[in-house]
C-alpha cells in the first residue's frame, strides 16, 4: 500500500470522526432543547422521567444512522411515538434515509414518521396549536426532509459522475500521450531505418569492390577499408540510437536523435554514392531551397536516398540520373532513373518492396504522390510533393 492510499484512508477516517462528532452534538442540543421547551411552562411530572430516558436513548442511537439508517430510524420513530424528546433524532434519521436509500424506502420511513407523531399528538397534545395544524406541519416537515434528501442524493451522484469523468479523462489523456509517444517513436524509427539502409548499402558496395578487385593498389584498398571502417562505426551508432529509442519510455524528439536532412544535403548524399563507385548525374533547379518546409525537404531527401539505395542494390554499376526541381507554390518534382542490369529484369525494390511501400506512405503523408515503373529498360522513380507558397 503506497503513501497516497494511506493518506486517503487517514483523510476518510478524519472525515468520519468529524461527521460523527457533529451528529452527536447536533442531536444532543436538539434533544435537550426539546425537553427544556416542553417542560419549561409545565410543572415537573412523571412523564419527565420518560422524556429524559427516551431522549438519552435516542441520542445514543443517533450515531447508528450513519451505518444502519433504515433500521435505526425505525427504532427512533417508535421512540418518537412515545416521547417528543425522540423527535429530533427521528427526523435526523429520516433525512439520512432520504439521502442514502432509494425513494420507496425513504417514503415509507417518512410515512411511518408522520404516523408516529400522529400517535404522539393524541396522548401528548400540544396546547399551543390545534392537532390538525400540528399534524400538517409535521407532514410538511417530513416532505421537506424527503426533498432535501433527494437533492443531496442527486448532488452526490453528480459529484461521483464528475469524478468518474475526470478519472476517465485523465486515463484518456494518458492514452493519447502514449499514442503520441508511439507515433513519434515510429517516425524516428522510420527515419533511422532509411539512414541505416543507405549506410549499409554503401558498405556493401565498398566491400564488394574490395572482394572483386584484389588487384587494386594498396592505397585504393586502404582507402576503401577506411571508408568501410568509418561506415561501420556510423552504422553502429545509428543502430544504438534505434535500440535506445525502442527501449526508452520517453523518446526524444527526432531532431535530437539525428539531424534532419534539408535540400542543401542532397549534393552530399549524391557525393556519398559517387564515392561508393556509382555514377550519379544530378540536375538541381530549386528556387529558394533554404525556405523549404522541413517535411517537404525531409521527404524529398528520403525519396532520393531510397532511389540511390535501390540502384546500388539492384542495378550495381549502372549510372543514375537525379533531377530535382521546383519551388514555393510550384511544389517539388523528383525524378530518379537508372538502367536495369541484364540479369535483373524486375524493377529495383520489387524483391521485397518494403522500402518503396514505406516511401509511398511517407510521400502520401506529405500530401504528394509517388510513382515507380519500368520504361524502356529503365527504372523510374518519380515523386511530386506540394510546397506551399
Amino acid at each position: 500500500m503506497n503513501s497516497f492510499s494511506l493518506g486517503a484512508e487517514d483523510c476518510d477516517r478524519r472525515r468520519s470522526i468529524a461527521s460523527l462528532a457533529t451528529l452527536l452534538a447536533t442531536s444532543g442540543v436538539l434533544v435537550a432543547g426539546t425537553i427544556l421547551g416542553w417542560w419549561s411552562a409545565r410543572p415537573p411530572g412523571p412523564l419527565l422521567a420518560l422524556d429524559l430516558a427516551a431522549g438519552a436513548l435516542s441520542w445514543l442511537l443517533t450515531p447508528l444512522v450513519l451505518w444502519r439508517p433504515a433500521a435505526t430510524t425505525a427504532v427512533l420513530t417508535v421512540l418518537a411515538a412515545i416521547s417528543p424528546a425522540a423527535t429530533p433524532p427521528a427526523t435526523i434519521g429520516a433525512l439520512q434515509v432520504a439521502r442514502r436509500r432509494r425513494a420507496p424506502v425513504a417514503i415509507a420511513v417518512a410515512v411511518a414518521g408522520v404516523a408516529a407523531h400522529a400517535v404522539q399528538g393524541v396522548w401528548r397534545s400540544n396546547s399551543g396549536m390545534s392537532y390538525g395544524w400540528w399534524l400538517a406541519l409535521v407532514t410538511i416537515g417530513y416532505g421537506a426532509l424527503l426533498g432535501w434528501g433527494a437533492w443531496a442524493r442527486a448532488r452526490e451522484a453528480l459529484i461521483r459522475s464528475l469524478h468518474d469523468r475526470a478519472r476517465r479523462a485523465e486515463a484518456e489523456q494518458g492514452r493519447r500521450v502514449a499514442e503520441a509517444r508511439m507515433l513519434e517513436r515510429r517516425k524516428i524509427a522510420r527515419e533511422m531505418h532509411d539512414v541505416l539502409a543507405h549506410r549499409l548499402s554503401l558498405l556493401a558496395t565498398f566491400a564488394g569492390a574490395m572482394e572483386y578487385r584484389p588487384d587494386s593498389s594498396p592505397e585504393q584498398l586502404s582507402r576503401a577499408a577506411g571508408v568501410v571502417r568509418d561506415g561501420v562505426h556510423q552504422a553502429l551508432d545509428e543502430l544504438r540510437e534505434v535500440i535506445s529509442l525502442l527501449r526508452d519510455d520517453d523518446p526524444p524528439h527526432s531532431d535530437g536523435v539525428h539531424p534532419q536532412p534539408v535540400l542543401a544535403d542532397v549534393p552530399r548524399l549524391v557525393e556519398e554514392s559517387r564515392d561508393a563507385g556509382t555514377e550519379v548525374r544530378l540536375r538541381e533547379v530549386v528556387d529558394e531551397p533554404a525556405e523549404a518546409p522541413p517535411s517537404v525537404a525531409r521527404t524529398a531527401y528520403r525519396v532520393i536516398q531510397e532511389g540511390l539505395t535501390n540502384a546500388r542494390k539492384h542495378a550495381a554499376g549502372q549510372p543514375v540520373q537525379v533531377a530535382l526541381r521546383g519551388g514555393p507554390g510550384a511544389g517539388l518534382e523528383i525524378d530518379v532513373r537508372n538502367a536495369l542490369t541484364p540479369e535483373r529484369a524486375a524493377p529495383p525494390g520489387w524483391s521485397g518492396g518494403a522500402g518503396l511501400v514505406g516511401l509511398t506512405e511517407r510521400v502520401h503523408l506529405a500530401g504528394g504522390r509517388l510513382d515507380h515503373q519500368v520504361v524502356g529498360g529503365e527504372f523510374r522513380l518519380h515523386a511530386s510533393i506540394p510546397w506551399p507558397a
